[in-house]
């Protein structure tokens, strides 16, 4: 099996876990979609590009404005 089936499985294990209380929630600290596109090193433009989406819209998304 892949590496993204075994990974897929073991997700699904720990969330049904999680929903019969057994194991306790992992809370990930909020992340903006700047951050994530300043990380990446992307213009605002490749970023609306890889998620399918103009730049205007990107940005009413974001919440960003023209960079």
């Amino acid at each position: 099996m892949s590496t993204f089936g075994e990974d897929l499985i073991q997700s699904l294990n720990e969330a049904l876990a999680h929903a019969k209380g057994e194991n306790p929630a992992i809370v990930h600290t909020p992340v903006t979609p700047r951050e994530v596109r300043k990380q990446a090193k992307l213009t605002q433009a490749q970023m609306a590009a890889l998620m399918g989406m103009s730049v205007s819209g990107y940005r009413k998304w974001s919440g960003e404005r023209a960079a």
